[in-house]
């Protein structure tokens, strides 16, 4: 099920955003060089939103406690974290961002 998460515009390369599914569960958008890629919003080592973190390239790094994931795959680059984020897809249309839920 295709779920609206955002403007395409309001996410400027680099940057994520922060929503909320109808089932209120946390999501991030990342908007890598014009690809947006979306995960968990929740870090899986503690509670901290990583559309709060730090961005470089495909990679996020939570800001409370450095643990770095994949955002391709949502794999633990870095610990602390030991499990993974859950990924899910993504299309545009019509300047919109769609995550596959």
């Amino acid at each position: 099920m295709w779920s609206y998460a955002a403007d395409a515009a309001s996410i400027k390369p680099g940057e994520a955003i922060r929503f909320m599914t109808e089932k209120g569960v946390p999501l991030a958008v990342f908007n890598v060089d014009g690809e947006y890629l979306c995960t968990s919003d929740t870090c899986t080592h503690e509670a901290s939103s990583l559309a709060d973190g730090y961005i470089e390239g495909d990679t996020v790094e939570c800001a409370f406690h450095f643990a770095r994931f994949s955002l391709r795959t949502g794999a633990v680059l870095c610990p602390p974290a030991l499990m993974p984020l859950k990924t899910f897809a993504v299309k545009v249309e019509g300047g919109k961002v769609y995550v596959d839920l």
